[in-house]
């Protein structure tokens, strides 16, 4: 069996995507290791534990963009 870092969760959510089904996917500007990115993230009513005054949202990133430093390689160490 081949390595893979791709779990159930990733398939899931990457077929939400696909489907066009959700809504609540974002484009979400943030930093990746300090360095400018952006993660396709989903946005979740906050629980109602949350601390503040009014009820808000839950950022959770699901996918990252490559930065320019990042270094992608397979199982192997080879580039991709």
């Amino acid at each position: 069996m081949a390595n893979t870092n791709i779990t159930e969760e990733h398939k899931r959510v990457f077929e939400a995507l696909k489907s066009g089904e959700y809504r609540n996917f974002a484009p979400f500007s943030c930093f990746v290791n300090g360095e400018p990115a952006v993660a396709i993230a989903a946005v979740l009513p906050a629980p109602p534990e949350a601390p503040g005054d009014e009820p808000g949202s839950l950022i959770r990133p699901l996918f990252v963009s490559v930065t320019p430093t990042m270094r992608l390689t397979d199982h192997d160490g080879r580039a991709a």
